[in-house]
Formats: structure tokens, C-alpha cells, sequence
């Protein structure tokens, strides 16, 4: 038989992030803060980037009456979003290997990271027990998003009222372990290193062996002894250095990077204030810093050679999609604003008793985009309104129904709940039962455990709390 060389044609679908949508992902990830440190820190990096002198208005002088947006130039809205069209299924913000550079500040606070675990477990569709479950591990994290309790403690601090098995409470862990951030409620680095690999596309370059490593291997890894990692898993170097970049792409501390220094004062992404046909929306400026080639070192360019074109070609690369990726993230975060406004449009007036059922799949879909650009686009990002300052998922709420089939948002019981107790008679506080039983005489069909739930969310005593707190102030 003819043993020579042969000629195949083979067909096949390989998933590539490119570096300009890693950037977009990264830069749309930063609140306002960290975008300024980034892009300052990029001005100072690369000669090829420089900031244009703008007169635009500070924070303190932004929009706050009725006029029009004269003077500020008019935000065009892109609705194709095709730029975002490559972010695979499940992606998490962890997978690109430019995450290394992704650190945050590190004076975050755990309050914050539970609040975000909750606010998306209340979104979930978990039954009451699981449900328990859930806010029972969320709860038994530390600062870094770890599992501090075993499974045992978790199941025996539901009893007597809840009686579960640890395999029920194995299962709700996993499923909380897929939140954002992956990872988080692990019991180990190796388990958290181990899901974020596995919520990664199947075809992503030697994530097999990654978790392998992970799996087997931790302790050669710590160690950065490669030789020994190729010794151990019989591949050659080439793919273990490719696990091993890969394995550092990911975030061991998952919980770390939630939370904003409470010293830091919070300025909005985005202004809503009204107008003379409506609400207008405009971007904060400083979002905007006026980035733009310098054209002295592009022209260099031309008149280099060797390693000096090479690096200036690169930092010229890096300076463009920089340009670009700030772009997105702008017409991102205004198109989510506008999307979330115009299901919202009876908060403005109304306040939280007039806000709408909302969750983040109904703006992924209308703005054709996916659901966690949503999440990124609404994390740490913060609109103004002649409501006050709001983070912009602070708009998403759960559903309750109402007992002519329609559905009223959780925000707006919650509202209703709170003026209940503000109205309730002095010495006579009403139990949860009794809040879930006058919430139903105006068709709020809320369970007693789901009143207690929302009361203990608004930060409220208890009945027998609010009794023994009413006595108090009676003899005081």
C-alpha cells in the first residue's frame, strides 16, 4: 500500500474569545472607581494613549433640572450589540487569561457579597426548603466566598423546623456554587478552582487537564514545579503550561473582588431627570475621559524598526481597543438604564410601591444580548434619580401574585409592608400571619414565610421584638 503523505479537508468549531471582547467584558465588569484607577493607569502605560482637555461638568454639576441636554452631546443608542455576539454560553468573567490582572480593591466587605448571593437567590426558582437551604449556606461564607460550615452544621442549624438531609443540602450547594461569582461557597481551593473549570465551554483549550491538575495535582502546582506536573500527568510541556496559564486565569478568591469601601462616596453611572417630553438619560461624563491617539508616537510608527515598531504596534493595538471596548460599555450601560426605565416607568412617579415583576433575562432578550452582560452592566452600577441613587439592579425583583392572576413585584410588598408596621397600633404589633392575612384582603396572595422573609430584609423586629421595644420606650 502507498504509505505517502495524504491531503484532508476536516471541518470543525473551535470557541475563541478574542482580546478585544475579553477587554470589553473586563472594562464593563469595573464600577466607576475602578475604571478611573484602570484607564489611569493605562494613560501612564502607553505612550500611545493620551486624554483630551474637556470642560465637561463634574459629578456635583450634573443635569438636575428641566432644561435640555444643551451643551452635552446627545448619546446615540446602538441596539445590535453584535460586538457581545462571541460571549459563549455561561461565560464567567474568570475564564479569559487576562483575569490575572482583574484585581480589585481589597477593603470589600462580606455584607455586600451576601446581599448580591441573595438578591440573585431570590430570583432562583428554589422551593421553601431549599430556599432555607440556601440562605443558610449563603450565610455561613467568609470574606473570600468560602464554605466555613460542613454540610452537618448546615443541616443540623435548620433543625427543629427544617429536617433535611445532607444530600439535600449537597445538592442546593451546588446550585448556589453556579452564582456569581463562580465559585463562591466552595469548601476548598481545589473545589473552587474545579467549578469554575467546569463552567467553562467543554472545548476550551487543556481544560481537561487543568482539572486534572486541580483535582490531583494541587500541591506540584503551588510549588510551580512544571517538570514535575509533566512527570505526574504525562503530558508534554507545551499542554501543561497551557493548564497551568489556564488554571491562573481563574479567581481563588471569588468573594473578594464584592463590596465598595464605605468611605468611598458613590457617584452615578447614569442621571435620569425629566424634560420638557419625558424623562431624558444622560451617561456621567467622567465614564467618557476623552481618550485619543497620540499622533506624534503613531507616526513614529512608520520611521521604526525591529523590537521599538513591534512594541509601539502593540501598545497602538492596545490603545484602539481600549478606545473601543470604553465605547461599548457606554452604549451597554445606557441601553440596560433605558431597558430597565422603560419597564419601570411607575417608580419614577410612585416609588418602590409602583415597581414592576423584573428579572434579568427580560432585558437580555429584549436587547438581544446575554444575561450575565446584563449582570455585569448592573453590578456597582449606579443611576441617579429624583428618587435618589440606586444601583441599577436594585430594579430587578421577583414576582408575588395577586389573587386576580396578575403579579405585583416583591419591591413594592415589601413597601407595602413597611407602611403596615409604620401604621400598626402602638403596644399591638402585627405578627407575620397577621401582615400575610391583611396583605391578602387587598388580593397580595404572600405566605407567611415569604412576609417574614421580605421584614427580616427591610431590617424589621419581630412582633415580640417590636413589643418588648414599645414597652421600653413606654417606661422610659
Amino acid at each position: 500500500m502507498n504509505a505517502g503523505p495524504k491531503l484532508q479537508l476536516r471541518l470543525g468549531q473551535k470557541l475563541k474569545l478574542a482580546p478585544q471582547l475579553r477587554q470589553a467584558i473586563r472594562l464593563l465588569q469595573l464600577n466607576r472607581l475602578e475604571l478611573k484607577d484602570h484607564i489611569t493607569e493605562l494613560l501612564e502605560s502607553n505612550p500611545l494613549l493620551e486624554q483630551e482637555e474637556s470642560g465637561t461638568e463634574t459629578d456635583e454639576e450634573a443635569p438636575e433640572s428641566t432644561d435640555s441636554t444643551e451643551g452635552k452631546e446627545e448619546f446615540e443608542f446602538d441596539d445590535s450589540f453584535e460586538d457581545w455576539s462571541d460571549l459563549p454560553e455561561g461565560f464567567s468573567p474568570a475564564g479569559p487569561a487576562e483575569n490575572s490582572l482583574d484585581q480589585f480593591a481589597e477593603d470589600k466587605s462580606a455584607d455586600s457579597l451576601i446581599q448580591h448571593l441573595l438578591w440573585q437567590l431570590n430570583l432562583s426558582s428554589f422551593t421553601e426548603t431549599d430556599e432555607a437551604i440556601a440562605r443558610a449556606i449563603i450565610f455561613a461564607l467568609d470574606d473570600a466566598g468560602y464554605l466555613v460550615d460542613d454540610l452537618d452544621t448546615i443541616r443540623i442549624s435548620l433543625a427543629p423546623e427544617l429536617l433535611v438531609s445532607r444530600e439535600e443540602v449537597a445538592a442546593v450547594l451546588r446550585r448556589i456554587q453556579s452564582f456569581e461569582p463562580v465559585g463562591v461557597a466552595s469548601r476548598n481551593l481545589a473545589e473552587c478552582l474545579a467549578v469554575q473549570l467546569q463552567a467553562l465551554p467543554g472545548h476550551v483549550p487543556w481544560r481537561g487537564l487543568a482539572e486534572r491538575i486541580v483535582e490531583q495535582h494541587l500541591e506540584l502546582l503551588a510549588r510551580q514545579n512544571l517538570k514535575a506536573l509533566q512527570h505526574a500527568t504525562g503530558f508534554a510541556e507545551q499542554a501543561v503550561a497551557g493548564a497551568v496559564a489556564l488554571i491562573r486565569s481563574l479567581d481563588p478568591r471569588p468573594g473578594s473582588r464584592f463590596g465598595l469601601d464605605e468611605s468611598n462616596y458613590i457617584a452615578p453611572d447614569v442621571y435620569i431627570h425629566p424634560g420638557p417630553e419625558g424623562w431624558h438619560l444622560t451617561l456621567n461624563p467622567e465614564n467618557d475621559p476623552g481618550l485619543k491617539l497620540n499622533d506624534y508616537y503613531v507616526s513614529l510608527i512608520k520611521k521604526t524598526s525591529g523590537e521599538d515598531a513591534k512594541y509601539l504596534k502593540e501598545r497602538l493595538q492596545e490603545a484602539r481597543w481600549l478606545i473601543a471596548g470604553l465605547e461599548l460599555r457606554n452604549n451597554t450601560l445606557v441601553s440596560v438604564t433605558r431597558a430597565i426605565l422603560e419597564r419601570q416607568p411607575d417608580f419614577l412617579e410612585h416609588g418602590e410601591a409602583g415597581m414592576r415583576p423584573l428579572v434579568q433575562r427580560q432585558i437580555s432578550e429584549a436587547l438581544d444580548i446575554h444575561e450575565s452582560t446584563v449582570s455585569r452592566a448592573t453590578t456597582q452600577k449606579y443611576v441617579h434619580t429624583p428618587r435618589g441613587t440606586f444601583e441599577l439592579k436594585y430594579f430587578f425583583s421577583s414576582s408575588v401574585p395577586l389573587a386576580n392572576g396578575e403579579e405585583i413585584s416583591a419591591t413594592a410588598v415589601k413597601e407595602r409592608i413597611r407602611k403596615l408596621i409604620a401604621e400598626e397600633p402602638v403596644g399591638k404589633p402585627l405578627s407575620d400571619q397577621a401582615l400575610a392575612d391583611t396583605l391578602a384582603e387587598t388580593g397580595i396572595l404572600a405566605a407567611r414565610r415569604t412576609v417574614a422573609k421580605y421584614r427580616e430584609q427591610l431590617g424589621i423586629p419581630t412582633s415580640a421584638a417590636r413589643r418588648r421595644i414599645n414597652r421600653f420606650s413606654a417606661t422610659a
